[in-house]
């Protein structure tokens, strides 16, 4: 079992910033990506961002060039840097760990999701 607790959302303005943490605990050792995704009431979960354990990334077309993500494996933590944040960014953004225990088995588990409210 891995568990993930996220950190980092609130209130922030049009064009703000904020950064958002997660911080996995448990069996991590056989965890590889980790990963920022998004949901709206009513709408599908959709990716934000996602980092392999080896730092290779990938990005939602509607974040790229304002987001970032990173992640410090010694400390078992994703970090995703909001920029230029805007009204649709509005979402409960969701810490996903990915992981590999055997040949084609593997795992994924969620985090409680954390609010990030964009104003203008």
């Amino acid at each position: 079992q891995v568990q993930l607790v996220e950190s980092g959302g609130g209130l922030v303005q049009t064009g703000g910033s904020l950064r958002l943490s997660c911080v996995a605990s448990g069996s991590t050792h056989n965890m590889d990506a980790m990963g920022w995704y998004r949901q709206a009431p009513g709408n599908q979960r959709e990716l934000v961002a996602r980092i392999t354990s080896g730092g290779g990334t990938s990005y939602g077309e509607s974040v790229k060039g304002r987001f970032t993500i990173s992640r410090d494996n010694a400390k078992n933590t994703v970090y995703l840097q909001m920029n230029s944040l805007k009204l649709g960014d509005t979402n409960v953004y969701f810490c996903k760990a990915e992981g590999i225990i055997g040949p084609g088995i593997g795992y994924d588990y969620w985090g409680q999701g954390t609010q990030v409210t964009v104003s203008s």
